[in-house]
């Protein structure tokens, strides 16, 4: 195994992507996975919790097929910084659990190593995985990471609010963005400067990148080089999305009555009829079918203007970190973690979970296409409206993705756009000169995490 060489500046380097240059490919080197061998030893796994029924079954899957292997789970959120100093200190976790996203910086940084040769050794079926996630995890040309879960938006709103207002879901799909914000106005009630009722939540700024594709738009070119935050149609993407929230008294007096929602429990925006609708991601469909059954819901995909179903994905992936002491079982365990096996049996505790408490299954999405379809097939039959038509909402919504693409800079290119959207909504900035500023920062990131790593890619000299 080849471990990951660092000098004295090396966490510098990592936090900072800067120093290696002319090095070639010998940081985050991949070992030779062995299909056969018999691995052994400490596994330890940061960023992994084990907190449901869903994850425990997998995890115990795991287990049992690494039945040498003391797994060890670091719990809790990825802490970034904390694993990057371990990897530059030689003393890294064998085994991460992150953000999609976040993988293309782990790489160009060295921080991770290629994965090809595992997904080989270990049969990972990459033609069984969605082509947003693996894209996401695909940088340089190589794997760096295993995708895991996956995460769409579906269009989730009050029905007894569209329809005391005379609407329907096809007001508030985002098929016509002028029906929209004539629904926001419609639906909307204030006291004075208090929002009593928010007509439509556009979840800014998180759901820029799903504006602005539903306007025809990308933030990123596909290469991951060039940020097109400034161009005309993002412009126009957020200015309707910020201006939903004009139309009902501002931003700052809808996130007021967002926040003082119980937006996990009985008394979400939903179930007290505080909201009419918003874009949202599908897992909630799972809290509001355990929370609030009885909830007047009304679901559909996100929709552009054409009327063609879209959805932002994202979601989780595994990593093996460089200098990892014991990739060949990370290999295996990650590859255990994603299996169709694995995803059905997890799916079953949870359907069997909702059956003990007289609750639907409405399913569970994965980035493994085989698992989704067999657990759809063999486990979901919701019949029971408005549900019914959530859960078909939601595997519409899974064929229609698409992602940002992998980058060396990814954290510093969210904040660069994420910012901008949060000056116009604070009303510190126009759409137009918040957007060319973020275009700026976000550029001056990638150019220099680029050159970065096409330093560390570029043949030695003679």
């Amino acid at each position: 195994m080849r471990a990951l060489r660092w000098a004295a500046t090396g966490a510098v380097c990592l936090l900072a992507a800067g120093c290696a240059q002319g090095t070639g490919s010998q940081e985050g080197s991949a070992p030779a996975f062995d299909p056969e061998a018999t691995v052994s030893g400490r596994l330890q796994v940061m960023g992994f919790g084990a907190g449901d029924e869903i994850a425990t079954t997998r995890l115990d899957r795991a287990k049992k097929a690494l039945p040498g292997v003391d797994v060890q789970l670091v719990e809790g959120d990825l802490d970034i910084q904390a694993f990057l100093s371990a990897v530059a200190a030689g003393d890294p976790p064998d085994l991460v659990y992150a953000n999609r996203d976040q993988i293309g910086t782990f790489a160009s940084r060295g921080a991770v190593i290629p994965l090809d040769e595992c997904y080989t050794a270990e049969k990972i079926d990459e033609d069984a995985l969605r082509d947003a996630a693996v894209a996401q995890v695909t940088f340089g040309g190589s794997l760096y990471g295993v995708p895991e879960f996956n995460s769409v938006q579906l269009t989730m709103a009050n029905a007894d609010l569209l329809q005391g207002a005379g609407l329907s879901i096809d007001d508030v799909n985002g098929s016509d963005w002028a029906r929209v914000t004539a629904a926001t106005k419609a639906l909307s009630k204030r006291d004075g400067k208090k929002v009593e009722v928010i007509g439509y939540d556009s979840k800014l700024p998180e759901f820029l990148p799903l504006w602005a594709k539903a306007n025809g738009a990308d933030l990123l070119s596909e290469d991951g080089r060039t940020a097109q935050i400034d161009d005309p149609a993002v412009v126009e993407a957020l200015t309707f999305a910020v201006g939903v929230y004009d139309a009902q008294g501002g931003f700052s007096a809808v996130k007021a009555t967002r926040d003082a929602a119980d937006f996990f429990g009985e008394g979400n925006q939903f179930a007290t009829d505080a909201l009419g609708a918003m874009p949202m991601e599908q897992w909630y469909l799972n809290v509001l079918g355990e929370v609030t059954p009885k909830a007047p819901m009304a679901f559909d995909t996100f929709r552009t203007p054409q009327g063609e179903t879209l959805a932002y994905a994202t979601g989780s992936a595994w990593a093996i970190p460089a200098g990892s002491k014991n990739p060949q079982a990370a290999c295996r365990f990650a590859a255990s973690m994603v299996s169709a096996d694995s995803w059905l049996a997890a799916a079953q505790a949870r359907a069997d979970a909702r059956a003990k408490d007289g609750l639907a299954f409405t399913g569970v999405l994965t980035a493994n296409e085989k698992a989704d379809e067999q657990i759809r097939s063999q486990l979901v039959d919701v019949t029971q409206e408005p549900w019914a038509s959530g859960v078909e909402a939601m595997y519409d919504a899974n064929e229609h993705t698409f992602s940002l693409p992998a980058n060396p800079a990814d954290s510093e290119f969210k904040a660069a756009w994420q910012d901008a959207v949060n000056r116009v909504l604070n009303g510190q900035a126009e759409p137009e000169a918040a957007l060319a500023q973020a275009q700026q920062v976000a550029q001056a990131a990638l150019d220099k995490a680029w050159a970065v790593w096409d330093g560390r890619t570029a043949p030695a000299s003679s």
